[in-house]
């Protein structure tokens, strides 16, 4: 029984990225993107805060924390879309709550709600030991890949 490439789904790729078949996209590389779990609809991400990431007070800028909220969020969705299918985020919005150090932190990301055409999601950044550092919420827009290629 042969695969279509229209059958594999979010998760597929987000399962193969974490078990190093497939490259992990240039940005999600750059954060330390380490897939803890993905199920559908909900991820959780270990990421590595470098020191380079800091700002003059030591303390992780928020833009990073941001991208890897983001990049926790959106992945979150994919897995309950067609590999591709694209979501771009729309809208997101950050309470930073603590300031983060350089080391690993844990992301998780959740579709709280899904329509044909939005996607609205929330999630947590944390440290190993669970102290939340910030939670965010976000709207994405799901564009089908059909949709895609319309001139």
């Amino acid at each position: 029984m042969s695969v279509s490439a229209s059958s594999i789904t979010g998760l597929d790729v987000l399962r193969a990225a974490s078990d190093g078949l497939v490259e992990t996209p240039p940005a999600a590389a750059l954060l330390g993107w380490k897939a803890i779990s993905l199920e559908p609809g909900h991820v959780r991400v270990r990421y590595t805060a470098r020191a380079e990431f800091s700002n003059p007070q030591g303390a992780i800028q928020g833009g990073f924390l941001a991208a890897m909220l983001d990049d926790a969020m959106g992945p979150a969705l994919f897995t309950l879309l067609a590999a591709e299918d694209f979501a771009p985020t729309i809208e997101m919005k950050v309470s930073f709550l603590r300031p983060a150090r350089p080391g690993p932190l844990i992301a998780e990301g959740r579709v709280v709600h899904q329509t044909r055409s939005l996607a609205f999601l929330e999630g947590t950044l944390a440290t190993e030991d669970g102290d939340l550092i910030a939670t965010p919420t976000a709207t994405a827009r799901i564009i089908p890949a059909a949709a895609d290629k319309r001139p």
